[in-house]
């Protein structure tokens, strides 16, 4: 086992393992299969790519992000590791080239989409070389019940019959026990070993707010939190349809923020320039549908914002995922309100899927409700998501700044009195949300002149609230379940928990909404992500050399250091090669590329 310790520090620079992954390198180094369940940003890779260094024969991952295949394997060849891929955007020259190379065991690590793998000119490939072992990337691909499911993942179960004696390890950053399941059983992993991390990831803030005006808050929010160490940070921006991804990038542009969209009906390469800029520059923000970010390993993106309600906790948990990989602090926002509530229940009731499949569906979409009406801590909440418990965070919104709550239960009544009496009484069909409001709230509009709504006894009786109040209520409502939005139009209808409420037998208590986003306050990104006074120069200057040494080339600037790696950097300002050899992230071939030029940099800064 002295070779994985040896790999991990001349490869990859690092003194020591972190969490779980000595375990799972030590596992799959011995022949055993492993099933991984990682929070973005804890090492996953590193879990496969030092047995696949330690074995002998060549590592297969695979992977569904074609995209950055060319990205990755430049990352590791600067590591000085012998790695390739195999995908449609090569020439046919240069995928005979990989696989030569492959056949005469001059590969380390071989990058494999699925459906490529799942041909049989990849398996007979395969077949004619010594394979160390299968990584399954994006594992949670497989199941059918978490998200971003892919078909050609449901083949790779065939691995084990092929290939038996060859170890394999599947990998992914979410996974409920209903998709840890499924991964085992679709990929024949009964007999593996499995390794849950933790999933906390301590540095990131999050913080949801109720939507009033998503572009103008989103707006305020990136540059209150947007900006690090003077410079505009990076940063993603979901949204949920194409639309508002291209109108929410035009307003942040118009507004001076370097924004661009992302989404599968633009342009192909257009969608790889947006790709190689957000890799490549610094402080771009892109603004794109769920289809962007996974497998990025972009480590200094500082905030992910959500103007639109996800889809359930998983999709949630891997988007936040994406920022702060580099374990800096950095931002998760989220703003929602009724319509993403009605929307997503549209969305499920018109799905293709049968009962179960639109049941799993609102099961997902109630418990990322719970998640953003809690009044407890957010971390402790997704957490228990995953079956972990933990201890209030004090870095997040319900933490920082605890929201008030009140005894909702007459306005609950007022309501409920309301759909009951239009049905009862006068016969009619449900009605959205608006118009009871507009009944509760004794508003004189045609409408309800036309169709008789004044004679209600409950007209006018919720005068007491506003419009904004009572559009509070009625999303608490919906995401506790006593109201349900049903149909095209989102109209309201009672539920089994409305009888409850209605005869005084149930209390509901309802968060009261801050008036605006709150201050940020405690570990904001901005603040605890900035550098002593002395060191910034510093940073700043290997920042430089760093961005024109990717540039010449042509990668990323994190792949030639990450910021991690910079700031300790700056603030051990090493003066020779063995003191440069003891940071963090700089491994023998790191040293002998860059060495020489960092300590030049670092003297002529010192002297300038």
């Amino acid at each position: 086992m002295s070779d994985m310790w040896e790999v991990l520090r001349s490869t990859f620079g690092y003194e020591s393992f972190r969490g779980d992954q000595e375990q799972i390198v030590a596992h799959v180094v011995g022949g055993g299969d492993a099933v991984v369940l990682m929070p973005t940003g804890g090492g996953k890779s590193l879990c496969y790519q030092v047995p696949a260094l330690v074995r002998e024969g060549c590592g297969v991952v695979v992977s569904p992000l074609i995209a950055l295949m060319a990205d990755q394997v430049a990352a590791l060849r600067d590591l000085g590791v012998r790695a390739a891929f195999l995908n449609s955007t090569q020439m046919p020259e240069e995928r005979a080239e990989v696989e030569s190379a492959f056949r005469a065991g001059n590969l380390d690590l071989l990058y494999v989409a699925p459906e490529r793998l799942n041909t049989a000119g990849t398996r007979n490939l395969l077949s004619q070389g010594k394979i160390a072992l299968f990584a399954i990337d994006e594992a949670h691909c497989v199941s059918q019940w978490g998200h971003d499911f892919r078909p050609d993942y449901l083949a790779l179960g065939d691995l084990a019959e092929l290939w038996p004696d060859v170890p394999r390890i599947a990998l992914t950053a979410t996974a409920t026990q209903r998709t840890h399941d499924e991964i085992t059983d679709r990929l024949h992993l009964q007999r593996a070993r499995h390794f849950v991390a933790d999933f906390d990831r301590p540095n990131i803030t999050y913080r949801i707010v109720t939507k009033t005006d998503p572009r103008r808050q989103l707006l305020d929010f990136i540059r209150s939190e947007g900006v690090v160490e003077g410079r505009p940070a990076t940063g993603i921006v979901y949204a949920l349809s194409r639309k508002s991804v291209e109108a929410t990038a035009e307003f942040l542009v118009a507004n001076g923020i370097d924004a661009m969209p992302y989404h599968a009906g633009l342009d192909r390469r257009l969608r790889q320039v947006t790709l190689e800029r957000f890799l490549r520059a610094d402080g771009v923000v892109v603004v794109a549908t769920i289809a962007f970010g996974m497998g990025i390993d972009k480590p200094d993106v500082r905030f992910v914002a959500h103007i639109d309600l996800p889809k359930s906790v998983e999709g949630y948990y891997q988007e936040t995922g994406r920022a702060g990989r580099d374990g800096l602090p950095s931002a998760a926002w989220m703003t929602y309100g009724l319509a993403d509530v009605m929307q997503q229940r549209r969305l499920i009731d018109q799905s293709d899927g049968d009962a179960q499949h639109r049941r799993v569906q609102q099961q997902h979409l109630d418990a990322m409700l719970a998640l953003c009406e809690t009044v407890d801590c957010r971390r402790v909440q997704l957490l228990r998501y995953f079956g972990q418990e933990a201890a209030p965070c004090g870095n997040c919104d319900t933490c920082l700044d605890p929201p008030a709550t009140w005894d909702g239960t007459v306005p609950a009544q007022k309501l409920l009195s309301t759909m009951v009496r239009l049905q009862r009484d006068l016969g009619d069909p449900p009605y959205g949300a608006g118009h009871l409001i507009d009944i509760l709230r004794g508003a004189d509009t045609a409408r309800i002149r036309e169709r008789g709504h004044t004679r209600l006894t409950t007209y006018g009786i919720g005068a007491d609230l506003d419009a904004a109040a009572w559009r509070s209520v009625i999303r608490q409502l919906v995401a506790t379940g006593v109201v349900e939005p049903r149909g095209d139009y989102g109209v309201l209808v009672l539920t089994e928990k409305s009888g409850p409420v209605l005869r005084g037998e149930t209390t509901v208590m309802l968060r009261t909404d801050p008036a605006r986003s709150p201050a940020t306050r405690g570990r904001s990104t901005k603040a605890a992500a900035e550098l002593p006074d002395a060191d910034r120069g510093l940073f700043e200057h290997l920042r430089t050399w760093r961005k024109a040494e990717a540039s010449q080339r042509g990668v990323p600037p994190y792949v030639v250091f990450n910021d991690a790696t910079l700031r300790e950097l700056a603030t051990r300002r090493p003066e020779s090669a063995a003191q440069l050899r003891s940071v963090s992230g700089i491994g023998d071939a790191k040293l002998e590329q860059y060495g020489d030029a960092v300590l030049a940099t670092i003297a002529a800064f010192e002297s300038a």
